[in-house]
């Protein structure tokens, strides 16, 4: 990280701070909104920069087609397992598994070879999870742990669509993609929780709902990507993409200081496992071509290290909450 300027840092950090906070933020405005609803409520308020953000050069079926995972279905999944008894510290420690899927999607869909130690990563990532499952405590229900390990997969299934895609992530994907989410989840929502409750929240939104939404559309979305996209201009996206390992501290931090969640011994010893793995899976190229390099076997084709491999990015992306 030495190559990153301070200032960079602490704007780095800082927006790792407002995306681990999020979590707790949007198990406080899920009160009294059902969760598909309030998904849509927040991409709403994402879509009014709809006219002053360029639309990304890519098909617009392909654009929404990344909405549907990244978007629609992260956040769908999310908002459910946070409404149904996922704690929020333990869904931003569990959430992080989309890096660990994101390889394993990658090398079947886009031929991509993942390093030794990302593949080390990955066993340890699922180890981990298995054990965060089996040490979940018993107040913890296990479709909510089920539907967060959804929402991770649909997320690395939006990094593979990004990845297909060809074009710089950006603010603009963010914005254009939520085309997609809004009037369906409405409609899965008239079905699922019926046409009473849908109306009766969106008649009687209250500060929490919000707030909440403020602080994940505004924040986290324009603020957060605002930031986060020019510290991608400036440095390698291998530099850069580190900072998001400190998302689960951040929000397990916030959950106990804000609603005194604590992990159990198990659990906790499971998130350490699949933060491990996560370590693996965003560092491991790096790792390995520093081994090879010292044992004086670079191969052809190695990047630099330091500098973006093949797609221009880390293995994971880089959303949160």
């Amino acid at each position: 990280m030495g190559v990153v300027p301070l200032k960079d840092v602490l704007a780095a950090t800082a927006v790792m701070v407002i995306w681990g906070a999020n979590f707790v933020v949007i198990d406080w405005g899920l009160q009294d909104v059902p969760p598909l609803v309030f998904v849509a409520l927040r991409f709403a308020v994402v879509l009014l920069a709809l006219p002053f953000v360029p639309r990304p050069d890519a098909p617009l079926h392909r654009v929404l087609l990344v909405g549907a995972a990244m978007s629609l279905g992260q956040f769908g999944l999310l908002y459910t397992s946070l409404a149904v008894g996922m704690p929020p510290g333990l869904a931003s420690l569990v959430l992080q598994l989309q890096a660990v899927v994101t390889v394993v999607v990658a090398a079947a869909v886009l031929a991509e070879r993942p390093a030794l130690f990302q593949w080390v990563g990955v066993g340890l990532g699922l180890v981990g999870l298995g054990v965060v499952a089996l040490g979940r405590g018993g107040a913890v229900p296990l479709v909510a742990l089920v539907l967060c390990v959804g929402a991770a997969v649909s997320w690395a299934t939006g990094n593979v669509l990004v990845r297909r895609l060809g074009v710089p992530g950006g603010l603009g994907l963010v914005v254009w993609s939520a085309l997609v989410v809004p009037l369906p989840l409405l409609g899965l929502s008239l079905l699922v929780d019926g046409p009473a409750a849908v109306g009766h929240a969106l008649t009687h939104l209250g500060a929490a709902a919000w707030l909440s939404t403020a602080y994940t559309a505004v924040l986290a979305s324009f603020v957060g990507y605002g930031i986060w996209n020019r510290l991608l201009e400036r440095h390698p996206a291998s530099e850069v993409a580190p900072f998001t390992l400190l998302v689960p501290p951040v929000g397990l931090l916030a959950a106990w200081l804000v609603t005194g969640e604590r992990l159990t011994p198990t659990a906790l010893a499971g998130g350490a496992l699949l933060v491990a793995g996560v370590v693996l899976v965003t560092l491991g190229r790096r790792l390995g071509l520093r081994w090879r390099r010292r044992a004086g076997r670079s191969e052809p084709g190695d990047a630099p290290v330091g500098e973006p491999t093949g797609n221009g990015s880390v293995a994971g992306g880089v959303r949160n909450g």
